[in-house]
């Protein structure tokens, strides 16, 4: 954290000028997104730049034999449904 910490004020309509210094070090532009999130009493500010979204990158890739989430949801679903046919069988055996 830094020992010197720039301040900002929000206006009346709850905008905020982020610091010179900080937009320089960060890559914040006019019409850079800022992502705000709560983290332990704390507001974090995330600036979704090309860097921060590169680094997201390859991050889902399976590896050798894993399953996508999809695919893991298709077989889940047709277990599901084997299991219901089998137990509508059943019950018309009766």
């Amino acid at each position: 954290m830094s020992s010197n910490p720039d301040t900002a004020y929000v206006t009346s309509k709850g905008q905020v000028v982020v610091p010179v210094r900080i937009r320089r070090k960060f890559g914040i532009k006019a019409g850079t997104r800022l992502n705000f999130q709560e983290e332990d009493g704390r507001i974090v500010v995330q600036p979704v730049t090309k860097e921060y979204i590169s680094s997201f990158r390859g991050i889902f890739k399976l590896q050798p034999g894993e399953k996508s989430a999809v695919q893991e949801h298709l077989d889940d679903r047709a277990k599901e449904r084997a299991r219901e046919e089998r137990a509508i069988a059943t019950d018309r055996q009766r």
